[in-house]
Order: structure tokens, then C-alpha cells, then sequence
């Protein structure tokens, strides 16, 4: 089948977020298409470029979220009206919006509505959820809808009506109080930041050649990432798949910044998005059950819902994870991104603590920091770790020694990751904010036990192969850290338990494997496309199945031996065709004739096994005999089979050719006159 697979900010550019397991899983089904629609965070992500693309993608499309170009295009009267009723639907359906997500409804549809309005806790009905939710979602696809037929939509959002029509929304009555204190300057921020959310929907990735072209649309993320798969069903019936290793939703509330109202109103926006997504796809794959747990109070239905754990190649740890244990027993390790999340604050005093129990016990904290607040944390925790640690000496002749370390991969004491891990005993995770915790999978890999924070996914992904502790709790992650270094044996039984685990749930196999089955699953519960009906009118089941997309020739065109079928020829005068065979002169070459052409109607399955009666010249009285009756039992149903009014509405040719079949079937043995010929005889 033909995927669209839709990306952020990822995959196919050399660095971004998801960028490995689309890799992995494209490579992985080789046989299906690939078309790519990928949108670019910034211009450096674009000049960096692509990585090497397997033969398995046909086409990729690209766009950027950083900046757009206005197309010029002035609208008139009628469509200012367009844009001004669908912008101001959607800025009225958001500022109205509450501060905090709620559960769903029953059927998926719930949203994120006005609890904080009414001061309390309580939940908003299933049918005031369903409006709001038509409301954004008819106001979110007007817009698109303007701007595929008349364009301008970038313009039209940047203009002075956009903002105005905000404030109003703003200032209208039950708007959330956050939204009646916004001044100019706040109305103007959130303003721009919409129009660059909603700069997918001027894209023209939409027509019969592009993503109505697919037979479903993946997105790799929610948010920007899945409004083109949005836009692709309401165009075009394009089924949705949805997968989220992390939350968008999540991370916006953890990156929020700025004055009250602007925070207020990028929420409620980001929450009305996310519940629309999760409304319309057909299946969401979340990357663990607490990014699952996430989805299902944002209104996600859970009939829809399949988790997917994240692929990652387990071959490079292989070496690392088969050969016994040859690190220092007395050597903890850290490795990831360095960052405030991460807090190794909290490690670094834990260790304090550690030492004293432990005087032979070091740290090695393996990893790099990206941007300038990653540096500057950075820097504080080099600071922390002399000031705790100062360096020591085993006399008064030996240089001195830190016992923790700062590396990156790449050092010649880390050549690689693999490496990084097999230098420790005990690898440990610190964080206070974590999704799927890719470090502790990596060193499950590797057959080394673990110590970690009760945050995120963690719990789910380790199981009962490692400790897990308190977040911002350093003397319980000491104690648990202790407890390790002494039993050896706990270390072993743990670290083997964790690799088994690994290669079970956690591998690029399973999680290929998995997704093969999702976009089956997808593609077979989708409307067809090409309509076949029954012989009732109602449309077929499968009429035009997964394998009928395929490209190229996926089948032989041969001649069925059998009775003749109803595609091929007019028919035989009282002999019926069978049901679903390309029959004689049928069918087109490579492709069976289902597959061809307008909807068609099928023969119901009882006349393809029915036994027809077949009237023959022989039936006929002979010379001076008498007459039968009509109602002349004798008669049998020879006469009554095939009314006269059916083979008189035969062609001349078909007429001819039946009178050849029939005068063949009269000679076969065993078969007297007039006795019913079961369909197909003829054909023998």
C-alpha cells in the first residue's frame, strides 16, 4: 500500500525529533510505498539536509513552520466573509476553552472545556463537548477550505481583522478570564503564534496527486505534525494513524512562557488541536502507557488506541550485553542529554551520600549539552561536583583524582555508546521529567542493572529488573544505589533479567511487526474507495481489497475453467454465470475485472452453486404424441426452470453459442433430457 508518513521537525532531515525509528521503520516494510511530508523547524535543519533514503520512498515534500511567504493574493468581499466567520468560530471556540484536561466522553469525543468557568472540578456534558468540538473542527477546516479555493491564507491571518476578530472573542461574554485580560500586546503574540500553527493548512500538498493519492496518512507526532493528515481525510477520506512516543500537549505545558493570557490562550488552542486529532484518526499508537494515560484524558477513545512500544537495534549492544560483567564493580554511570530535566543536582548530592558508604565508589556522567541553558547547567554541575568532591589522592606524591567525571561519546575513554555503558556496574537515571526513557532501555540491552526516578515510562519499561525511587529524593536514590554495589550476585540476576526483557518488548523486529499489522488493520477498516455492490445494493465487503493498490501486476489474467461468467459474456439462455469468474472475453490484461472500471454489482453467492434446469429441444413432444398439460407433473421443472421471457433477450451471438453448449450438453453421458445441469456442466 501507498503510506503517507507525515513528520515535524524529524525525520528525513539528519537531526530532529523521531528521526531513527522512522528510519527503521521504513527500511523495515519494504514493501509498501512511502511518500514524505515533512515540515522544517528551522533553516538549519533544512541547510543540514537528508539522510540516505531507502528505494522504498517515492516522493518527498517539504515545507517549512519557520517562516512562510504570503502568495499575494487579495481577498474580495465574499471571502473576507469566509475568513472572518471561520477565524472568529475558531478564536471563539478557544478562548472559551478551560485550563485543564478532562476526560473523555463516551465515543472518543470528549474535550477540554470551561470546567475553571464554573469554578469546580466537574466535567463537561457529552453534548456540550460534542459542540465545541464540531465548532473548532468546521472552523479549522473552513480555513482550509479558503485557502484551497482562494488563497491567501497567510495574509489573511497576519492581517489587522485576525487580531480584531480575536480580541472580540476575547472580549465576549463567558470567554475564560484569562482571555478578558489580554491587552494588545498578548492579543498580538497569540495572533502570530496561531498563524504559524496553522500555516500547514495553506500548504497544497492536498489535491488528487498528493496526500488523496495515499491510502493512509501516519503522523509521527501530534500537533502541526498531524493537521495535514486532518486535512487529507476531510478532503479525501485519507484514514489517520497517529503514533506519539512523547505528548505535544505535554511538552506545551512544560515549555509555556510568557504573560498569564498568552499562556491561557495557546492551551486552550493546543488542547481544542489535540482533541481533534485524537477525535478524527482512526488509530492512535502511543509509544508507552503513560503517554496512552495522556491521550485517554484528552478524549482519545480507547477502542482506538494500540501501544507501540519504540524499535531500537539491539546489535550494537550485543557484545556488551552477551560477555560477563568486566567493569568496575564500585563504578556508577549516568548517560543522556544534559539538561535541567535531568537533575543531577540531585545525583550529585545522592553520591555525596554514596561516598560515604562507598569510599571506592565513582560516577561517570557521559553526555553533552545543546543550547545555551544546557551549557550553563552544565557548568553549574561541574561547579557542584569540585565543591562536594574535591580532588583526592592516594599520598602525598599521587595527583589527585575526582571521583566524578564529565564525558561526551566520542572521548577516548568513551569511544561509544556501547562502551558507555559497560564501563559501570550500575547505570542510573535521575530525571524529574522524563516520556520513554530510551538511556534505560539502552542499558537493559546491555545486561546492566538499574536504579531510576518513578517518572514517565520508566516503571513500564523496566519492569521488576531494576530499582526504582523517589524523583528529587537523593538519599533514597543513594540507598538503592548502595544496595547494588554490594550484592554482586542481585547485579547479575537483575542485569540478565532486564536484557531478556529488552529483546522481548523493545527491538526494531517487534516494533516493525507491529506496525505492519496497524496499517492493515487501518486500510481494511477504511471506506473503498471504489464502491462494489452486492446484489442488495449495499456496498461490498472488501470488494477491493489492500493487494488491489499494490503496483503493478499482481495477478494472472487467466480463463477460469468453469461456467461462463458474467463479466465476460452476455450469458448462456438459461444457463447462469458463475459469480466472480472473468468468464470468456472478460477481465482486462493483469488485472482481474473486479478491479476495472465503475462500481459493479456482484452475483449473490446462491446462483453461483445452484443447480439450474436446462430446457432442451429433446423436451419437445414427439409426432403424434399428445400434449402435455401445463400442469403435467411428468413435465418436471425441465419447462418451468428458465422463463422464455430471459432467452428471448438474448443477443444473436450469445444465442448461437448457447444453442452449442446446450446441444454439448445433451450428448453427455449420464444426463437425460430435460433433468437440472448443475452449473458449469457446460463447460465441460
Amino acid at each position: 500500500m501507498r503510506i503517507g508518513l507525515l513528520t515535524e521537525g524529524g525525520y528525513p532531515y539528519v537531526s530532529g525529533d523521531a528521526r531513527l525509528w522512522c528510519d527503521r521503520l521504513v527500511r523495515g516494510l519494504e514493501r509498501h510505498e512511502f511518500d514524505i511530508y515533512a515540515l522544517s523547524r528551522s533553516e538549519r535543519q533544512e541547510d543540514e539536509g537528508w539522510i540516505p533514503l531507502p528505494p522504498q520512498v517515492s516522493r518527498v515534500r517539504t515545507a517549512p513552520l519557520w517562516t512562510a511567504e504570503d502568495d499575494g493574493v487579495v481577498h474580495g468581499r465574499r471571502a473576507r466573509r469566509r475568513f472572518a466567520e471561520a477565524y472568529g468560530e475558531l478564536v471563539a471556540s478557544v478562548s472559551s476553552g478551560g485550563v485543564g484536561p478532562v476526560r473523555g466522553v463516551a465515543g472518543g469525543a470528549g474535550l477540554l472545556d470551561g470546567s475553571s468557568r464554573s469554578g469546580g472540578a466537574g466535567e463537561p456534558s457529552e453534548g456540550g463537548a460534542d459542540v465545541e468540538a464540531d465548532r473548532f473542527g468546521n472552523a479549522l477546516y473552513g480555513l482550509a477550505e479558503l485557502g484551497r479555493d482562494e488563497g491567501g491564507l497567510v495574509g489573511a491571518l497576519r492581517s489587522e481583522v485576525a487580531v480584531r476578530t480575536l480580541e472580540r472573542a476575547c472580549r465576549a461574554p463567558g470567554a475564560l478570564r484569562g482571555a478578558r485580560e489580554a491587552r494588545v500586546p498578548d492579543l498580538l503574540t497569540v495572533a502570530a503564534h496561531l498563524e504559524r500553527a496553522l500555516r500547514p493548512l495553506s500548504l497544497d500538498w492536498y489535491e488528487d496527486d498528493g496526500l488523496g493519492s495515499v491510502d493512509l496518512c501516519h503522523a509521527a507526532a501530534g500537533g502541526s505534525a498531524a493537521l495535514p493528515g486532518l486535512l487529507a481525510r476531510h478532503f479525501h477520506g485519507v484514514p489517520l494513524l497517529v503514533t506519539e512516543y512523547g505528548v505535544p500537549l505535554r511538552a506545551h505545558y512544560l515549555g509555556a512562557s510568557g504573560e498569564a493570557p498568552v499562556r491561557a490562550l495557546l492551551a486552550a488552542f493546543h488542547r481544542r488541536l489535540t482533541a481533534e486529532v485524537y477525535r478524527q484518526a482512526a488509530c492512535l499508537t502511543p509509544g508507552n502507557t503513560h503517554a496512552r494515560r495522556w491521550q485517554e484524558r484528552c478524549g482519545a477513545d480507547r477502542a482506538r488506541i494500540r501501544t507501540v512500544y519504540p524499535g531500537m537495534d539491539a546489535a550494537r549492544f550485543a557484545e556488551v550485553g552477551e560477555s560477563p560483567e568486566c567493569a568496575d564493580p564500585y563504578t556508577l554511570v549516568w548517560v543522556g542529554r544534559i539538561e535541567p530535566a535531568k537533575d543531577l543536582i540531585s545525583l550529585l548530592h545522592a553520591f555525596a551520600e554514596i561516598r560515604r558508604a562507598e569510599p571506592k565508589a565513582r560516577l561517570r556522567i557521559v553526555g553533552a549539552a545543546a543550547g545555551s541553558e544546557a551549557t550553563a547547567y552544565l557548568g553549574h554541575c561541574k561547579g557542584l561536583a569540585a565543591q562536594l568532591f574535591p580532588d583526592e589522592a592516594d599520598g602525598v606524591h599521587a595527583v589527585g583524582d575526582n571521583p566524578v567525571s564529565f564525558e561526551e561519546i566520542g572521548d577516548p575513554a568513551v569511544p561509544d555508546l556501547a562502551e558507555a555503558y559497560a564501563a559501570g556496574a550500575v547505570v542510573v537515571l535521575s530525571s524529574v521529567v522524563e516520556g520513554f526513557p530510551i538511556s534505560l532501555v539502552e542499558a537493559m540491552f546491555c545486561a546492566r542493572p538499574t536504579v531510576s526516578t518513578d517518572v514517565g515510562a520508566v516503571v513500564e519499561v523496566i519492569g521488576g529488573t531494576g530499582l526504582v525511587v523517589p524523583p528529587r529524593n537523593p538519599r533514597a536514590l543513594a540507598e538503592a544505589c548502595v544496595a547494588l554495589l554490594r550484592e554482586p550476585g542481585r547485579r547479575a540476576r537483575l542485569g540478565a533479567a532486564a536484557r531478556a526483557r529488552a529483546l522481548e518488548l523493545f527491538t526494531v523486529e517487534q516494533n516493525v511487526a507491529a506496525f505492519r499489522g496497524i496499517y492493515l488493520e487501518v486500510v481494511s477498516h477504511a471506506p473503498v474507495r471504489r464502491v462494489v455492490l452486492d446484489a442488495t445494493g449495499e456496498p461490498l465487503p472488501f470488494g477491493t481489497p489492500a493487494e488491489a493498490r499494490v503496483p503493478g501486476r499482481w495477478t494472472d489474467s487467466r480463463l477460469v475453467a468453469g461456467g461462463l461468467g458474467v463479466a465476460g459474456v452476455a450469458g448462456v439462455a438459461g444457463i447462469a454465470g458463475v459469480a466472480g469468474v472473468a468468464g470468456l472475453g472478460g477481465g482486462a490484461v493483469g488485472r482481474p475485472q473486479w478491479a476495472l472500471g465503475a462500481p459493479v454489482r456482484a452475483t449473490t453467492p446462491g446462483r453461483a452453486t445452484a443447480s439450474v434446469p436446462v430446457t432442451t429441444p429433446a423436451s419437445a413432444p414427439a409426432p403424434g404424441s399428445a400434449p402435455r398439460s401445463p400442469s403435467d407433473p411428468a413435465q418436471g421443472p425441465a419447462t418451468a426452470a428458465v422463463p422464455a421471457a430471459k432467452a428471448a433477450t438474448a443477443s444473436a451471438s450469445a444465442s448461437a453459442l448457447a444453442s452449442d453448449r446446450v446441444r454439448a450438453t445433451e450428448r453427455s453421458p449420464g444426463t437425460a433430457a430435460g433433468e437440472p445441469v448443475p452449473a458449469g456442466e457446460g463447460a465441460r
